[in-house]
């Protein structure tokens, strides 16, 4: 027999149509195929198979024992090929399983990931997620090989089989102990001068966000002030509420540090420095239901999340 990965699949249709016609005209009908358009795909079969697979009958096409065996197996193909086509054109996430990868700094899983996951709890109990968080520089090779269906941070399509949307548009704040006072005349907005004389904590995340904060000290002039880098933007709330430490944070994540440690959040000096945050992903995953549902859910969770704070 020859190599499977030869034969046009598009012959089994004629195949089973035959075996359950029992005729190479009606075989047709039922294909919109014409009888000679039949008759040829006939011969190819037979030819590629080498077996006759139907004989002549008082009754019409008889299969051979070959295509006895063939027959079934291949129907039960394609009728499965079917039920897949369909079910890959809806998703209902109310009753579909689904399993998403996403990638999200430590700072995305504090601010996005649980609001996402308690909606996917109500309106998805089957789906299951798994944040990655995979490096800046690998994004977009992790968004290709689908290793990631989603990612959102401080990102841009580089690639033009990339899609990006941006959720909203966000800036910095420095963010104190309740009891910190900076030298001079308190107001909402820090000034250089008072900046400057501040110590600073800092995080250092090596997913999504990059080093957004380092462009900010560096162009305040203030790299020299920072007194602790940390690795996780989870440790800052603390670190400034224990000490005299000035935490450079994004604004959404000041405002949920007020909600849940005694904080006042800063205005900082000059023109601040703004950045999108943005969902992205591959090209190919934009009009799969399933992704594109994701997509709508997360835009409707956080996009505009972030009012600025009044200066």
């Amino acid at each position: 027999m020859s190599n499977f990965r030869r034969l046009d699949l598009n012959l089994l249709r004629v195949l089973v149509a035959i075996q359950a016609t029992g005729s190479v005209t009606a075989a047709g009908r039922q294909l919109t195929l014409s009888q000679p358009a039949v008759s040829h795909a006939l011969a190819r079969l037979r030819e590629f198979f080498g077996d006759a697979l139907f004989v002549r009958s008082p009754t019409g096409l008889h299969p051979t024992r070959l295509a006895g065996r063939i027959v079934p197996a291949v129907t039960a193909y394609l009728r499965a090929l079917e039920t897949a086509l369909a079910e890959a054109g809806r998703f209902d996430p109310s009753t579909d399983p689904v399993f998403w990868r996403l990638s999200m700094s430590d700072l995305g899983e504090i601010l996005f990931l649980p609001r996402l996951v308690a909606a996917l709890r109500g309106e998805a109990p089957l789906a299951q997620v798994d944040n990655a968080g995979v490096p800046l520089h690998a994004v977009a090779g992790a968004l290709e090989a689908r290793d990631v269906d989603l990612a959102i941070g401080i990102l841009a399509p580089a690639q033009r089989d990339l899609v990006g949307e941006t959720l909203f548009r966000e800036r910095y704040v420095a963010v104190t102990a309740n009891s910190w006072r900076p030298a001079g005349r308190a107001t909402r907005t820090l000034s250089p001068r008072q900046l400057a004389a501040a110590s600073l904590a800092v995080a250092s995340p090596t997913a999504t966000y990059h080093e957004s904060v380092q462009r900010l000290l560096d162009e305040l002039g203030l790299a020299g002030r920072t007194v602790v880098h940390a690795r996780h933007y989870a440790a800052l709330p603390e670190l400034v509420t224990t000490t005299d430490l000035l935490a450079i944070v994004p604004q959404m994540y000041g405002r949920a540090m007020g909600e849940r440690w005694p904080v006042r959040v800063w205005q900082l000096p000059g023109e601040p420095l703004q950045y999108d945050v943005r969902m992205l992903w591959h090209a190919t995953a934009t009009h799969e239901p399933a992704h594109a549902w994701l997509r709508a859910l997360v835009v409707r969770l956080f996009a505009r999340a972030a009012p600025r704070l009044p200066s």
